[in-house]
């Protein structure tokens, strides 16, 4: 019928044949198409920054990735995650990191998944940040990912205690390849990690489970170099801290360490005593370094011997504690020859047993000390 309308067209002494020729109206569709593809444009734009509330600059971008043809869909969407207390900031950050789940059926992909994480105890508001931290887990397939992952991980961890940790701790393990996941479970059990130990290594840092096999390895053989053997206990601590960063980074740390004075043996031995005091910056590094030299009075063995200074708060913890002992010496109610190192090591319950509690009310400035955010220093006043 179309063939005969363009020939009786053609044949019509009002047309000119040369505009009705196949070229012309092949021209005539084109833009047609044009027209209407860039009225898909103006709509998505328009729906981007109107209804989900993007800027002009970002909604500019994601229209490069989507087309919004029609907004009954994407409404559903709003809708649906709206009513799952997404605030309009959030639904910004997930739509533009996965523009695609605007078009998607809610009630088919979105809606199953938030009501399954819902009953494995991921819950709002956590479970909104982690959708807006990592989109990507909604455009996989519940049943043929999602699901089995969980089964692995949580026949892996046992409980489900440690498989909600774990979780939270690394979200995206729920989307992640299980033989890959596999892959670096069956690597710690080749270098005789106990299982028990995997486990607890798994829940206390999960993002290992995503970390590439090869660097994987490389970590593990570095600390069995450095003396830390994989079926220690310490093994667990040791991977997470040198797991927990590049090695760039691990090796300005070190860099920074020895420009104090430590050599090589001192590294080795403040690590194997606790391994991670390495997780600290280099900026907190620097900070307790000069308070510990400067201020608190002790030397660089002392902080070889407990890394773990490196860890501790000076604000909330070592600046009080040395302000508390300088007003006791200053009294002459303890030794001049106090150790700092133990003091800075107590709980809160033996510090305070020890040196506040029984002072504080004969001795009002003592309140005052416990509370100084700054601390000039001991000035002499500890004797070595």
């Amino acid at each position: 019928m179309s063939r005969s309308l363009s020939k009786s067209l053609i044949n019509h002494p009002i047309i000119n044949s040369k505009l009705c020729s196949p070229r012309y109206i092949q021209t005539i569709s084109s833009l047609n198409s044009a027209s209407s593809s860039n009225d898909h444009h103006h709509l998505t734009l328009n729906y981007l920054t109107n209804s989900c509330g993007m800027s002009l600059q970002r909604a500019t971008s994601v229209c490069k990735l989507v087309r919004i043809k029609n907004t009954e869909k994407a409404d559903l969407v709003l809708q649906l995650l709206r009513a799952k207390g997404f605030t309009q900031s959030q639904i910004v950050t997930l739509i533009s990191s996965r523009p695609q789940l605007i078009l998607c059926n809610p009630d088919k992909i979105l809606k199953p998944k938030f009501e399954y994480f819902e009953s494995l105890g991921l819950l709002a508001p956590w479970l909104r940040s982690a959708l807006c931290a990592d989109g990507k887990i909604l455009t996989y397939s519940l049943k043929n990912r999602i699901s089995p992952n969980v089964d692995f991980l949580k026949g892996l961890l046992k409980t489900e205690e440690n498989f909600v940790w774990a979780s939270k701790r690394c979200f995206s393990a729920l989307r992640y390849n299980t033989e890959s996941m596999l892959s670096k479970i069956c690597a710690l059990g080749a270098f005789g990690v106990p299982v028990p130990n995997i486990r607890r290594l798994i829940v206390l840092q999960p993002r290992l489970l995503i970390t590439r096999l090869d660097i994987y390895e490389e970590k593990i053989q570095e600390l069995v170099q450095m003396g830390i053997e994989p079926s220690s206990k310490a093994f667990i601590s040791a991977f997470r801290s040198i797991s927990a960063m590049s090695n760039s980074k691990w090796e300005s740390k070190k860099k920074f360490l020895m420009s104090f004075g430590w050599s090589e043996r001192d590294f080795l031995v403040a690590f194997r005593s606790q391994p991670l005091f390495m997780t600290t910056s280099e900026q907190k590094m620097k900070k307790v370094m000069e308070f510990c030299l400067t201020k608190a009075g002790l030397q660089l063995s002392d902080l070889v011997r407990s890394p773990h200074l490196f860890m501790i708060s000076l604000e909330r913890l070592a600046i009080p504690r040395c302000s508390v002992l300088k007003v006791l010496m200053s009294k002459g109610l303890i030794k001049k020859k106090v150790n700092v190192v133990s003091a800075l090591n107590m709980t809160k319950k033996q510090f305070e047993d020890k040196y506040f509690t029984c002072f504080k009310e004969d001795y009002h400035e003592l309140v005052q000390a416990y509370q100084f955010k700054t601390f000039p220093g001991f000035h002499n006043q500890i004797q070595m």
